[in-house]
């Protein structure tokens, strides 16, 4: 369980992130950082990429308990993960602080603070926060997980 240090690192750092956003931030007005980076605020009410966000607010309590529910799956598995994994456990403390920034916003507001815009020409990616790259880079490190890890040998111990 110190792997959890990591989850809440993630969470700190993406709500003092969205706090400055929305305080210094208008809505929906981009703020060019560099050629193909904006910081833009928008309020998600939806999952990733906005589905569901016109649903008619049901989602709110739908997508609090899914996060709810894989946070706790995620504490329970890390307990029993072998900590040399280093991959897997970087990936589900990550996965873990990025579902309880979201959390915490959805719980708050009824929708997710959102904020880096990444573009090229007139393409936008959808607009996106910390707590979403925690969770992408975790998703991406249980993936590089699944194709590194090998199993002990039985017959070796």
């Amino acid at each position: 369980m110190n792997w959890l240090w990591i989850s809440g690192l993630v969470v700190v750092l993406d709500q003092i992130t969205k706090t400055i956003a929305d305080s210094k931030l208008d809505l929906r007005v981009p703020v060019e950082v560099f050629p193909s980076l904006n910081m833009t605020l928008c309020y998600n009410k939806g999952a990733a990429f906005s589905i569901l966000s016109n649903a008619g607010g049901w989602q709110r309590w739908f997508l609090m308990a899914i996060s709810i529910v894989i946070s706790i799956a995620l504490v329970y598995w890390l307990r029993d993960v072998d900590k040399n994994r280093k991959f897997l456990t970087w990936g589900l403390t990550l996965i873990l602080g990025g579902a309880v920034g979201n959390l915490i916003d959805r719980s708050l507001y009824g929708y997710v603070i959102d904020f880096i815009d990444v573009y090229y020409e007139y393409w936008h990616f959808p607009a996106f926060n910390i707590a979403d790259s925690a969770i992408s880079v975790g998703a991406s490190l249980l993936i590089i997980d699944m194709f590194t890890y090998k199993e002990p040998d039985i017959k070796s111990l």
